[in-house]
């Protein structure tokens, strides 16, 4: 079972993992540097709470989006190592750890206070309407994957 993210003591456990990282800490697998890592986990609020910054994706490419990877990113099953990203996801060059740090705690601390009703049955840019619960299995699987691919 996926934890809940809108659960305060959640949120508060994936920021303290996240306040453990470094400049300097090394993947267990994968190719992103850590300060990539955060940027990466960053997109997935950008696409939340800031879509006016994103071209919408058109009616084909959302129909295959809702289609075969909306369930993978809501399931319960958790992410494999080195899959696949999508192109907006991928992080090229060198990103400022301290900003992509904060600004991530920052996003975490806003989808907890704002809570699983606020997403029920709010429109995803990519996926369409989704429940609260699929909500937070995207938020909190992603996290925690890339938290536990970098040891924390």
């Amino acid at each position: 079972m996926v934890r809940n993210i809108f659960d305060k003591q959640v949120s508060n456990e994936i920021i303290s993992r996240i306040q453990q990282l470094t400049p300097t800490t090394k993947p267990h697998w994968g190719k992103m540097s850590v300060d990539q890592m955060l940027a990466h986990c960053n997109v997935t609020y950008a696409y939340t709470y800031e879509p006016e910054k994103f071209e919408k994706p058109n009616f084909f490419k959302k129909f295959l989006l809702k289609t075969f990877v909306k369930g993978i990113v809501v399931s319960e099953k958790p992410y494999q190592k080195n899959g696949r990203t999508a192109p907006e996801f991928i992080m090229t060059g060198t990103k400022d750890f301290d900003y992509e740090k904060i600004k991530l705690i920052h996003n975490i601390t806003k989808t907890q206070q704002l809570g699983e009703s606020h997403f029920d049955g709010l429109e995803n840019f990519s996926f369409g309407k989704m429940t609260g619960k699929e909500w937070n299995n995207m938020f909190y699987k992603h996290l925690n994957h890339h938290l536990s691919q970098f040891g924390v």
